[in-house]
This record gives C-alpha cells, sequence and structure tokens, in this order.
C-alpha cells in the first residue's frame, strides 16, 4: 500500500503552523477550482465534520449515459467492468490514434488512469503522484504540501520539481485529468450506493513519528488537527496500518474526500485494502501499536 506510511512520507511536514486552527490556510489553497465548493470550504474541519456531496464541473452530464447505464444494470458485480468498457470508449484507450495519438507515441499511449494508480501505490512521490496531485490542485483547489520533500516556498526547488514530473506526466496524454474526473466520478457512485445514508469512513495510517505532520491545534493528548497533504493513502485496516509505522493515525474521512479505493476495479490493482484520500485540515486521533 503507498504512501500508509514513513516510508513514502507523504505527509512529511513541521509542527506549530500559523493560521486558524480549523482553517485551511491560504498558503494550502487557490482561489478558484473546478468543483461546487471553493478550497477554503472543503478543505476546512468544519466539512470533515459536516461534508456534502462534491461534484466536478461537467462529469454527470457529459457521461450520463454510463451513470444511466448503471442505474439500470441489474447485477452491481458487472459495475466495474461496464466502466472499464466506458473508458476505453469514452477516451479511445485501445485506439489512440482515433484521439490523435500517432502509432509511434506508446510510452504516452500507455498513460492511461490505470497506470497513475498504479504509479502512485509503488511511489506517491513520483510522476504519476504529482499527476494526481496537480489533478487535485486543478479541480478541489487544494495545493500540495509535500512531494518528495516539503513544500512550502511556491518559488522553490521542490516545487518545481513537482511542477516538472506533473507536466511530463501530462504531455502528450489522452485527456488523463478527464479519465481522473471520471473515476473519481464513477467512485462517488458506488460509495453513495454501497454505502446509503453513511457520511464518513473510519480510516487507518501509520507513520513513525507524530512530527511528520503539519499540527494546527492540539485537542488533547491524542487528539489533534492536523493539515493532510493534498492526496494521502489510508487503510480500511487498523492491523495494516501498524506496518508501516509505531503511531497509527485514526480519521473520520468523509465519503465526498475518497478519490479512489482499489476495491472498486478488483482483480485489476493490487492493495485492495488501500483508499486515495483528498486531504485539508483534519481532526485525528493516534494510538502506538
Amino acid at each position: 500500500m503507498s504512501d500508509t506510511g514513513s516510508g513514502h512520507n507523504n505527509g512529511t511536514a513541521f509542527v506549530g503552523v500559523t493560521t486558524r486552527p480549523d482553517s485551511l490556510p491560504g498558503s494550502a489553497r487557490l482561489p478558484i477550482n473546478r468543483c461546487n465548493l471553493p478550497a477554503s470550504i472543503l478543505g476546512s474541519l468544519s466539512y470533515q465534520r459536516h461534508p456534502v456531496p462534491l461534484k466536478l464541473d461537467g462529469v454527470a452530464e457529459l457521461h450520463r449515459g454510463l451513470f444511466a447505464a448503471l442505474d439500470a444494470l441489474p447485477d452491481p458485480g458487472q459495475h466495474a467492468q461496464l466502466f472499464m468498457t466506458h473508458m476505453k470508449a469514452a477516451f479511445s484507450l485501445d485506439q489512440p490514434e482515433a484521439a490523435g495519438h500517432s502509432a509511434t507515441a506508446h510510452d504516452r499511449i500507455r498513460a492511461t488512469y490505470l497506470r497513475l494508480m498504479r504509479g502512485w501505490a509503488f511511489d506517491p512521490d513520483g510522476q504519476e503522484g504529482a499527476v494526481l496531485k496537480g489533478w487535485v490542485e486543478s479541480r478541489f483547489g487544494l495545493l500540495p504540501r509535500h512531494h518528495g520533500g516539503p513544500i512550502r516556498d511556491f518559488s522553490g526547488a521542490t516545487y518545481r520539481r513537482y511542477l516538472e514530473a506533473r507536466s511530463r506526466g501530462l504531455y502528450g496524454a489522452n485527456a488523463l485529468e478527464a479519465q481522473l474526473d471520471l473515476l473519481y466520478s464513477y467512485c462517488q457512485y458506488e460509495l453513495a450506493r454501497q454505502r446509503p445514508g453513511q457520511t464518513h469512513l473510519t480510516l487507518y495510517r501509520g507513520s513513525n513519528r507524530l512530527t511528520d505532520y503539519e499540527v494546527l491545534r492540539e485537542l488533547s493528548r491524542s487528539r489533534r488537527v492536523v493539515l493532510l497533504n493534498s492526496l494521502n493513502s489510508f487503510t480500511a485496516e487498523r492491523e495494516r496500518a501498524g506496518e508501516f509505522g509505531d503511531f497509527i493515525l485514526e480519521v473520520q474521512v468523509p465519503l465526498p474526500k475518497i478519490c479512489f479505493t482499489h476495491r472498486l476495479l478488483p482483480g485489476v490493482l493490487k492493495s485492495e485494502d488501500e483508499f486515495v484520500v483528498i486531504g485539508g485540515v483534519y481532526e485525528v486521533g493516534y494510538t502506538t501499536i
């Protein structure tokens, strides 16, 4: 599982951020995004406690046929296959020349949503991770806090390396961010179907040091308000999280902030207990093993 513990250290940061303790710092967000709530709201502690659905601009309208077909499908076990078939057709994944790619651009042709998720699982600080964090930045307005190192200076070398990796990952690719839009929307559709009326999911993350997180407020000896990276990996299994560090974070994650879970595409991706979670301000509990 990627980034669940300090081995990947995707949330590395420093204690003592100066900000209103429950709000998303201005340095961690953009003034605009491409969904129905601004980053200042969806990234806040209030949103964690009182979430509402997040809708990406235009996705439901553009792919209404897919969601209508999913509604009508009598066997929910066939949803994943229908989704992947639609992705292939909508983005010409099996016929890249139909999307304007030359037959020689083989490496770029293979840059699909599945390759991004596999790359994230291998290294969230790699090129695929940069593309995914860039997508979160564009769609939700949350800036990355870490990519191969803490990002605090947006004119600094670490942020420039992140931008370069993001650009390389998107160059010549076939509408990768639009593929991620649909992947997120499908994830939300399935979570709503499988968990009607549920607003949160308890997830866990292992770490070797609590100082790996930006602490905004200490609530008690075992609870803190923290600022998480723009994108993070969690697991639904506490024992699994314990394999990645001596401290285990327990977080009530709003379902709309679950970007993707490998369980949605069974047998296609490994680490089926992994949940990829959009960041922001969270109240977390932590215990030692």
